[in-house]
């Protein structure tokens, strides 16, 4: 927690205690009394409005296989459903093991369609590795019960209309990608827009609109995601001509997001090499040339235990190591990695991140708890300081990085993170002219409601240490603590945030503070919007 000077704190002091064994790695030396002056910070650079936004997988939506939660075995009923299948709904080049046959999402909720919405503005991606894969039924008929050759899975128009309908209602805007697999190409292995075209104009014709668009889900890992074999960046370039000739005449109004990749700048696995089969996205810019009207990548700072326990006992990120700064900083240094080849072959186009979370497939248990949450605002904090224009996260409500249990649709941690960022902060971002402290992060921004007004993040990742900060005028503070790093449940200002029976969010109220001095509390996540700052840069 947050308060001001003389605040009792044995509470919070008790729960640190409880903290440190766990944790073993922070420094214990506090900060020096740091003063704010939010009037003179500067703007260095402006986000998009949906800057915290969301993935909805494609699997999810048609129902298939996605990752098992640890430690469940698959109900029997559906396992055996799912072995009866002829063709059950994988991606290329996934272990069946790692994975459970779910039935589609229903984006009919009122639940989970108020719970988006205190989200929006928002981007809802629907993509993914199975995407790649995916048949559009385009017609009226029942369900195909085995997908056309080449394709893994299909798509009715009752499930891309309820995608449709959900954006709509929840104030999100859609960002896709196609089919790319074998069933997508003629005799001699080129693509062709047919599955494209039937996908888009349903689209139009319910409605609906797609504002941004990748041609292929993580063209690096191009045969995993189903391109024929030998696929190669020359390949590559021939599809997304063709694409982006067809993009033009059907949807001109859509961004062409690309290449979309994954998996360079840092090893997703440190010591493991993928070998030849990856394709680099610096081979796949020189042949492409300037087409993307938008920069994206994807980035994981690991893969999950699930899919790496092969390796041995020390592979991945280990809970206790969750929030060391060689960890924290693989976001930047893959950010960086990305932005010099835009920058060289994509120059003054927009940067976005159009899929991430703690781990690649599915996320480690401990993407679904209190300490993923530091990690999470420390990403959007930073890349926002670069200019990224939109952080989507994997999932909104599958599997363990969701941001929602999927079962019963309760809001984890990073849910309440991504609700208090998407609401108290604005799109001008600011240098907070504050030095670099171990531990410590602190991110400002223009404040979303207020005129002239600035709301800072600070980000205590210290289990022992309080810092102190000297507030020139009087605000709001949402500080966000947990008795339990490793637990699921969140307080707001000491008092457990919950969400009404119906899945609506009842007011998020700050707890006012006056000008002076203002202690922040080891291990906790602080909102503080300065209303009366008076910066002229959020004017």
């Amino acid at each position: 927690m947050i308060g001001i000077k003389g605040t009792n704190r044995a509470t919070t002091q008790r729960h640190m205690r409880l903290m440190v064994p766990v944790l073993g790695l922070f420094s214990c030396v506090a900060g020096a009394q740091t003063a704010i002056r939010p009037a003179t910070m500067p703007k260095i650079g402006e986000v998009s409005p949906r800057y915290v936004s969301y993935n909805i997988e494609a699997v999810e939506v048609t129902g298939g296989h996605f990752w098992k939660p640890y430690g469940s075995e698959v109900d029997a009923r559906l396992a055996g459903a799912a072995q009866q299948r002829p063709n059950p709904e994988q991606a290329p080049g996934i272990d069946p093991s790692l994975l459970q046959y779910r039935a589609p999402i229903d984006l009919r909720s009122e639940r989970l369609r108020k719970l988006a919405a205190a989200l929006a503005p928002a981007y809802i991606r629907v993509s993914g590795t199975w995407r790649n894969s995916t048949f559009f039924q385009n017609d009226s008929e029942p369900p195909m019960k085995i997908p056309p050759r080449g394709f893994n899975s299909v798509m009715t128009r009752t499930q891309w209309k309820d995608v449709v309908d959900f954006a709509n209602l929840t104030g999100a805007e859609i960002v896709a990608s196609v089919a790319t697999s074998t069933g997508t190409r003629d005799s001699d292995g080129v693509w062709t827009s047919e599955q494209a075209k039937s996908f888009f104009d349903y689209t139009k014709s319910i409605g609906g609109h797609i504002a941004a668009t990748e041609f292929m889900n993580e063209p690096t890992f191009a045969v995993m995601g189903g391109a024929p074999r030998n696929y190669d960046a020359t390949a590559f370039a021939k599809d997304v001509k063709i694409f982006s000739d067809f993009l033009r005449r059907e949807s001109p109004g859509t961004i062409f997001l690309g290449p979309g990749s994954i998996g360079e700048g840092v090893p997703m696995v440190p010591g493991f090499s993928v070998g030849p089969a990856m394709l680099k996205t610096e081979d796949l810019l020189k042949a492409t040339g300037p087409v993307f009207d938008g920069f994206s990548y994807h980035f994981y700072e690991t893969v999950s235990r699930r899919c790496i326990a092969a390796l041995g006992p020390k592979a991945g990120l280990a809970p206790q190591d969750a929030l060391k700064r060689e960890w924290l900083d693989r976001n930047t240094i893959v950010e960086d990695f990305y932005a010099k080849l835009r920058d060289a072959y994509l120059p003054g186009k927009l940067i976005w991140l159009t899929e991430t979370g703690e781990g690649a497939c599915g996320g480690d248990k401990f993407a679904a708890q209190f300490v993923d949450s530091f990690r999470y605002l420390d990403q959007l904090g930073t890349l926002a300081r670069k200019g990224v224009q939109t952080v989507m996260y994997n999932t909104l409500a599958s599997s363990d990085y969701g941001l929602l249990d999927e079962d019963t649709l309760e809001p984890r941690p990073n849910y309440w993170a991504a609700l208090l960022w998407s609401s108290t902060m604005g799109v001008r971002v600011l240098d907070s002219g504050l030095p670099s402290v171990e531990n410590l992060q602190v991110f400002a921004q223009c404040s979303k409601e207020t005129r002239g007004g600035v709301t800072l993040v600070v980000l205590n990742m210290d289990a022992t240490a309080e810092h102190t900060f000297t507030l020139p005028v009087s605000g709001k503070l949402y500080s966000l603590s947990a008795h339990d790093l490793f637990g699921k449940s969140v307080l707001l200002n000491g008092v457990k945030l919950r969400v009404n029976a119906d899945g609506s969010v009842p007011p998020i109220k700050g707890r006012p503070i006056k000008a002076g001095e203002l202690l922040i509390s080891p291990m906790t996540i602080n909102f503080v919007t300065l209303s009366g700052a008076k910066n002229a840069s959020c004017m």
